[in-house]
């Protein structure tokens, strides 16, 4: 059972909380490179219930800092991207990207300090198609993730963003919460209109699967099983990776090089952020799986319609299929079976069940199961780290050696049944195609 106080720690991220904390000890995908021009306009940001803004300088690096100008905390959102910073507009105080105060002109020359001010500003890496930042109080940055996906050159990973409004943690869950596939996503799907060999097949042949269920040196992972046939076992691995990262089965392990970051915004708000390598093989490459007669199964696409960004806080890659209009529902699809949930496309299925729970679930309403094991090990694995950081000061796992993320894949495949699942998951590892790797040495902006 999730208690009110482990429920408050799992899920306040802001500045001072136990869990916002253990996250400003890792580097955190903040937005996408391509969300700043050289000399253009900020942008205004949330992240980790902070309002800060990003811009990139005359020279083409990025700055992350707070929103607010420390002379008199007018907006510098409202600045002006000059020559090599940003200029506050109320008093023409000017700050670089890491927040040095460049310039005071309305002080008189022999009562300038600008070399006592400085704005709060945080660490910036770009690295696969994101401008990457840390927010901690460390004085030497710690090394980025070693995830597979950082190894990929940047022309060769695949970048989504969708902000989900609902906390970080019931977002997470769903990923890890193998079980729901075979009903909110395939429960319409007859296993006999499937060609055995398709990727969901033996998920919806049998719908209540087993786990192995275990701590990493990552997080957390588990090991969906079913039966295959005479010898044979169905694995679908899926992982939890420190501080808000998952892998899902939704490709062939042996191709399947991606990863999914649940970033939080604030405590009820939420980015979805993916990345993958566009050589592999997943649902980010492939198309939608379809029966075997060829017809498409429905609500297994994958188009995601956006409103259009404003420059709100909170007004990035917002889904235009939201609570306000039921996310789309279609009750006709639903009632004859054409859709299982009546909403097209997964991410939306999974977007509606985890928004309709509120802003942040209420713990003590939960009745779970033996097939909530994975998301009980979570939080658990969660509370520990962040507690020991804050009683102890241990540093979290990953945060100061990401190469512990090297070894993590989700993926699905079949295999003998003999084997142990350790064994089973090591062996396909073994045999995985591998990116190209590109140099990982980058530099704070």
């Amino acid at each position: 059972m999730t208690t009110a106080i482990d429920s408050a720690e799992l899920t306040r991220v802001g500045p001072g909380t136990v869990m916002g904390q253990l996250m400003r000890e890792y580097w955190i995908p903040a937005l996408m490179g391509s969300e700043v021009t050289r000399g253009g306009p900020p942008l205004r940001l949330m992240l980790l219930g902070e309002k800060l803004i990003a811009f990139r300088d005359s020279a083409g690096r990025v700055g992350v800092m707070d929103h607010r100008c420390p002379h008199r905390c007018a907006s510098l959102f409202l600045g002006r991207n000059e020559e090599g910073g940003i200029r506050c507009i109320y008093h023409g105080w000017k700050f670089d990207v890491s927040g040095k105060c460049l310039d005071m002109p309305n002080v008189p020359p022999d009562q300038d300090f600008k070399h006592k001010v400085k704005a709060k500003a945080y660490p910036t890496i770009e690295r696969a198609g994101m401008v990457w930042v840390y927010m901690g109080s460390r004085a030497q940055s710690p090394p980025l993730p070693g995830f597979e996906i950082l190894d990929v050159p940047d022309d060769e990973v695949g970048v989504l963003l969708i902000q989900r409004d609902c906390n970080y943690l019931q977002a997470l869950e769903g990923d890890i919460d193998t079980s729901h596939f075979g009903f909110l996503h395939a429960g319409h799907v007859d296993p006999d209109a499937l060609a055995e060999q398709d990727p969901i097949h033996h998920t919806v042949a049998i719908r209540a699967p087993e786990y192995h269920i275990a701590d990493t040196a990552w997080g957390t992972t588990y090991a969906g099983y079913r039966s295959a046939g005479p010898g044979r076992i169905s694995w679908r691995f899926g992982n939890f990776i420190f501080p808000f990262w998952t892998q899902v089965p939704n490709g062939e392990i042996g191709q399947h090089v991606q990863i999914r970051g649940w970033l939080p915004l604030d405590d009820e708000h939420t980015m979805y952020c993916v990345l993958w390598w566009t050589g592999g093989a997943s649902a980010m490459t492939q198309q939608a799986p379809s029966f075997k007669d060829g017809a498409p199964i429905g609500g297994m696409g994958r188009r995601n319609d956006f409103l259009p960004n404003t420059t709100d806080w909170l007004g990035r890659w917002r889904l235009a299929a939201n609570a306000s209009n039921d996310w789309g529902m279609n009750r006709a699809a639903q009632h004859d079976n054409v859709i299982y949930s009546g909403i097209e496309s997964i991410h939306l299925q999974d977007q509606a069940v985890t928004e309709s729970m509120g802003a942040i679930l209420d713990h003590s309403l939960e009745h779970l199961a033996p097939s909530d094991q994975m998301i009980t090990r979570t939080r658990r694995r969660l509370l520990l780290a962040a507690r020991a950081l804050r009683d102890k000061g241990v540093l979290p796992p990953g945060s100061e050696n990401g190469e512990v993320f090297r070894d993590a894949r989700g993926g699905y495949f079949v295999c003998e049944a003999a084997r142990e699942w350790r064994d089973a998951y090591t062996d396909q590892l073994a045999l995985a195609s591998r990116p190209r790797r590109r140099d990982r040495t980058a530099s704070a902006g």
